[in-house]
């Protein structure tokens, strides 16, 4: 699969059918830090993604007011 990491622009691929918990450690990200999204649709840690597939990863931002 094609893993865009937009915070650091760069891509990479990873071979096999895995879950999304399991690509994020084997990059060596953190996985509370990144949303994980698939075409339009936002994946959970334990989706099933395989070599057909191309995710993207954004991090999580949050704000707010004091």
């Amino acid at each position: 699969m094609k893993v865009m990491i937009r915070h650091q622009r760069r891509e990479v691929e990873v071979r096999g059918r895995r879950r999304v918990r399991e690509v994020l450690v084997e990059l060596g990200v953190n996985p509370e830090t990144v949303l994980v999204i698939r075409g339009a649709q936002l994946l959970t840690h334990d989706a099933q993604v395989g070599d057909e597939d191309t995710i993207e990863l954004r991090p999580v931002v949050s704000g707010g007011t004091e």
